[in-house]
């Protein structure tokens, strides 16, 4: 049952047997009781992983296996277990998928690393969760639990068969764990710790890393330890059947002074992590103006933000009011501000001045006397809007209003 609240909470669509998470809760006793008699007599096995698409940036497509209700909840029930057995012996420099760790936390440690040390490897794998070595990643289970209930399940969900969009279905190929499923993270988690987090404290005990997941960024002194332990990690990658993508993996100088530059020219000043951008910025250090290496929301986000914001034709809303669009709107600000905003909010300025443009154009729609007249008189209203009832839309509150 606290499996299927945590399953709940998360959300997502049905799986192959198009059964979703309203119709487990409404009869609970005909999904649930059987689910946990299967389990604890060890006659369960997953349903086929339905798979599904998600855009990603660049007009490429990211495949997600979403396995059925029933069985993302017996994935969390394992998985919690798991979790409170292992997640102690993992690295303090991992801080994806695991309790009272965050993305944010993961920045920060970046952002003051950033400051300490000249140069980053900035590492991304080539289809990370698709490549995964059964076998290996088996292997690496064995070595922190030896439950056999967890194993058992753990291969059997590994080895259920994926169902394509044409509903033809393809047998598992001894690699990969789908990006969807709730045992994914904790399983990849485990893989990485032994591929890359204990591989490199043992080997390399004076680097400092974050990883979050398959984002990995590797902090340096020199250009020649960056380099070195670059093709260290390649090879390290390939024993283990992973590939680093070449195109967006690289070495980055991290300059934080106004005059001092390595004596050649370097190639990168500025790279992306968990949605940031860390780059030069002018920032206030004991009461001076100095150049530092911050993070902020990346052009990349933005882009996408206001794409999102532009596919939703706000102004085309004219049958509702402004105050029913904050409604529909602020729980999806209040989310990009929690985010976003815990690391040079300002930077989030150009992103809220679209939003505030198209309520402009959404007032020269919505009122006749606005649209013969110049847009900066519904500008004016929608201001004076805005000075009255600053609490109407989550992005006024916090100083983005028009």
């Amino acid at each position: 049952m606290e499996a299927f609240k945590r399953v709940k909470a998360n959300g997502g669509k049905a799986g192959v047997d198009k059964i979703t998470i309203a119709q487990v809760e409404s009869n609970k006793r005909k999904y649930l009781y059987p689910l946990w008699n299967r389990m604890s007599s060890g006659s369960y096995f997953p349903k086929s992983v339905r798979q599904s698409f998600i855009p990603k940036a660049g007009g490429k497509e990211r495949p997600l296996g979403i396995p059925t209700v029933t069985d993302r909840v017996a994935q969390q029930v394992i998985a919690t277990e798991l979790e409170n057995d292992i997640d102690s012996l993992f690295s303090p420099n991992s801080f994806g998928y695991r309790p009272n760790k965050s993305a944010h936390d993961a920045i920060q440690q970046c952002r003051i690393n950033c400051m300490k040390y000249s140069w980053v490897i900035d590492l991304d794998m080539k289809g990370f969760f698709d490549n995964i070595d059964h076998e290996l990643l088996m292997k690496g289970l064995r070595h922190y639990t030896d439950k056999k209930h967890i194993l058992m399940y753990c291969e059997r969900w590994l080895k259920a068969p994926v169902q394509l969009k044409d509903g033809t279905i393809k047998q598992n190929q001894g690699k990969g764990t789908p990006q969807g499923g709730v045992i994914s993270p904790i399983l990849a988690n485990i893989f990485l710790d032994i591929v890359f987090d204990k591989w490199i404290e043992k080997h390399y005990p004076d680097v400092v890393f974050e990883r979050y997941a398959d984002d990995i960024v590797v902090h340096c002194t020199h250009i020649k330890q960056a380099l070195r332990l670059l093709d260290a990690i390649k090879q390290r990658l390939k024993d283990c059947k992973l590939e680093l993508n070449r195109e967006k993996s690289k070495i980055v100088y991290c300059r934080r002074h106004q005059k001092k530059q390595p004596p050649f020219k370097v190639h990168y000043q500025k790279f992306d992590f968990l949605g940031f951008t860390f780059k030069p910025r002018i920032t206030m250090m004991h009461g001076k103006l100095k150049l530092g290496f911050t993070p902020a929301i990346s052009q990349k986000n933005i882009a996408r933000i206001t794409d999102e914001i532009f596919e939703r034709k706000i102004h085309r809303w004219v049958h509702f009011s402004l105050s029913k669009i904050a409604e529909l709107l602020n729980s999806q600000i209040r989310g990009w501000i929690n985010y976003y905003s815990k690391f040079r909010k300002s930077e989030m300025r150009k992103l809220f001045r679209f939003l505030n443009m198209r309520l402009v154009k959404w007032v020269r729609n919505k009122y006749r006397k606005f649209r013969r007249r110049h847009w900066y008189n519904a500008y004016k209203y929608l201001k004076g809007i805005a000075q009255s009832y600053s609490n109407m839309f989550v992005h006024w509150q916090h100083g983005f209003a028009p």
